[in-house]
């Protein structure tokens, strides 16, 4: 059975992308913990992070980069922390969570909650800063 993910990179569940190519896509995390938590992929669907291939690895985070610096423009922040967590997904992903203090970085933490509006305007402010 496809995973979340999988359904998200197939078109058949909708998210806020941020950018995709033919290996990857980032996109805006729905439950965020902070503003402009995002998760970045990769297109084939491997449960653990530590299973993808070395080259597929290196490339998830080159691919991370760009997007990572582009959120720190828009969501004031200190640093863009990275995160491999979760058991919820069994699909490989990287966690870039905006950080300006250690417990903002705590998945435990109460989820933020934003309307259509506010995650499509952070999108597009994102977005701009990877022109």
């Amino acid at each position: 059975m496809a995973s979340i993910f999988t359904k998200i990179i197939n078109g058949e569940i909708p998210a806020y992308k941020i950018a995709e190519n033919d290996k990857f896509l980032a996109f805006l995390d729905i439950n965020p913990v902070v503003k402009g938590h995002a998760l970045v992929i990769p297109k084939k669907e491997v449960d653990y992070i530590f299973d993808l291939d070395n080259e597929l690895l290196s490339e998830l985070y080159v691919f991370a980069k760009p997007i990572a610096k582009a959120i720190q423009q828009v969501v004031p922040c200190k640093r863009i922390a990275t995160a491999v967590v979760g058991l919820e997904v069994p699909h490989a992903h990287l966690h870039l969570i905006p950080l300006n203090a250690m417990q903002e970085f705590s998945f435990m933490n109460p989820k933020l909650h934003f309307s259509h509006e506010e995650f499509t305007q952070l999108l597009e402010k994102i977005k701009q800063q990877l022109i």
